[in-house]
């Protein structure tokens, strides 16, 4: 039930080296690999599982997608979420039938959804590697290590990253943990087209609120962070050639923000003195 694509042309992509190895300028979004780290030592759900609930309440049947698949979910689990509270309480609650369409939805989404408010995680699962101890993803023979995890979107031409497309549809769901677990799982992707990045910013920045500073920021700071790759791409130069989006004037505001930054630490006492 639980699909999966993975994308492992490395043409235009970023290696894990080339993510790792210079730290972006956005400290305030907490993007530094410090504090990803402590970060991800906390418990990965903690909206899961509502206290109390047995598993015992009403079944409400999910109509998902142009395809109209049907998933099944116990109420109380369904209304961890803010979103499907308001739906179980006002829309059919009388209803005998108790049925939610979600044309709008992709299947292998929503399933992710259920299999995160059910489990506390969704596919592929965060693994601790005791031995680096550090965490990395699971990967479809049960180990570890990097996995691009990619969707093709009914409402999008060509492919998005799952994680992306989660953590949109837990803003709109009102699942504040897992947007935090979706954004963490993406942190730990690798090998990602140019052209994956691009549309899924894209995908991004119309699917969040301006206020967002989590996802939009991860963004940038990976465009920032890969600009060689990006400079040399002729997807990045066919988008800003078209414009017409805001992901654009805020990359020229972080990178501006960018060079501020390193010119001024260039121009520090500390580097004075080291230069001399």
């Amino acid at each position: 039930m639980f699909g999966r694509s993975v994308n492992k042309s490395q043409t235009e992509s970023f290696s894990k080296k080339r993510r790792d190895g210079k730290r972006s300028s956005f400290r305030d979004h907490g993007i530094s690999k410090n504090r990803h780290e402590r970060s991800m030592r906390r418990a990965p759900a903690e909206e899961a599982h509502p206290p109390g609930s047995t598993l015992t309440s009403s079944i409400i049947t999910l109509v998902v997608g142009r395809e109209q698949r049907l998933f099944a979910a116990h109420e109380d689990v369904l209304c961890i979420s803010p979103f499907f509270q308001a739906a179980c309480r006002g829309q059919f609650m009388e209803a005998p039938n108790k049925r939610v369409s979600l044309p709008d939805e992709e299947p292998e989404i929503f399933s992710s959804v259920l299999e995160y408010l059910y489990k506390g995680d969704y596919y592929p699962r965060l693994v601790h590697n005791k031995r680096r101890n550090s965490w990395e993803l699971e990967t479809s023979e049960g180990g570890t290590g990097s996995v691009e995890s990619t969707i093709h979107h009914s409402g999008v031409a060509g492919e998005l990253l799952k994680d992306t497309v989660i953590y949109c549809t837990a803003e709109k769901y009102g699942l504040e943990e897992l947007k935090r677990v979706a954004l963490r799982k993406q942190g730990l992707q690798s090998g990602i087209q140019c052209s994956t990045i691009l549309s899924s910013a894209r995908y991004a920045y119309a699917n969040t609120p301006d206020s967002d500073s989590k996802l939009r920021a991860h963004y940038l700071a990976l465009i920032i962070r890969s600009r060689g790759t990006f400079k040399r791409s002729g997807t990045m130069q066919m988008e800003m050639q078209a414009g017409g989006s805001q992901l654009f004037f805020d990359l020229f505001v972080a990178l501006c923000n960018h060079v501020d930054d390193v010119a001024s630490a260039a121009g520090s006492p500390r580097s004075i003195r080291t230069h001399h």
